[in-house]
């Protein structure tokens, strides 16, 4: 049987044997959600860190994986599924959620967009809050919002502890409020902070961001 050997049919070979490992798709099934760092992993999954390393590895040559930085503790990373690559595989299973928590630091940008993103995909419940609330809805968000027809309430930012409530499915979407609260049973998308930079730019990359994150998890959600 003659096999054609391109690039692309070579990297879908590493991907399917990238995943062949039990170790390597309880790893994707943990990121099918949100972003874990290396020692969250570890911790999930018990495994010694020589051996996750080469796990991680595998997986990122295979181009299911990559990883960043962490905005709150540079040497911390955080490993994320590469969008689009599970297109037709993608792991994880059914949750179920009296409603959705979007939590960042200043509840002024990145939650508040979650917030708003999720209203428009999923009939479960959203609600945004801060670890430090600001004053207001960050400017760039509130016109983000409006070159891209997203409904959002220019409403105060709210305290984490004043809004979450028993039931709730915590997202946090900011390295700082996942690695401040380190007791908060949450999953962690880690979104680069578009008031840092604060040009249109960055709020445009924050919401296409969020919105594809919005757009993975939402079905995968059910109202409990």
């Amino acid at each position: 049987m003659k096999v054609e050997q391109n690039a692309a049919f070579r990297q879908r070979v590493a991907m399917h044997a990238a995943l062949a490992d039990a170790a390597r798709l309880r790893i994707v099934d943990l990121l099918a959600l949100g972003d874990l760092s290396p020692s969250e992993l570890q911790a999930e999954l018990g495994m010694p860190s020589n051996l996750l390393s080469h796990h991680l590895r595998t997986l990122e040559e295979a181009g299911l994986v990559a990883r960043q930085r962490s905005e709150a503790d540079r040497r911390r990373s955080y490993i994320h599924l590469v969008r689009g690559r599970l297109d037709h595989l993608m792991p994880g299973m059914e949750h179920r959620a009296r409603r959705v928590l979007f939590v960042c630091t200043r509840n002024s940008a990145r939650s508040q967009l979650a917030a708003a993103l999720w209203r428009q995909a999923s009939a479960v419940p959203s609600e945004s809050a801060g670890t430090h609330p600001a004053g207001r809805i960050a400017g760039g968000a509130l016109a983000v919002a409006a070159r891209r027809g997203l409904p959002l309430p220019e409403v105060a930012p709210q305290r984490l502890d004043q809004v979450q409530a028993e039931g709730d499915f915590v997202v946090t979407v900011c390295d700082n409020a996942h690695e401040e609260v380190p007791g908060l049973q949450a999953v962690h998308w880690s979104i680069p902070d578009p008031v840092r930079v604060g040009t249109p730019a960055a709020f445009d990359s924050a919401y296409e961001l969020l919105s594809h994150r919005v757009a993975d998890l939402a079905p995968r959600l059910v109202a409990a």
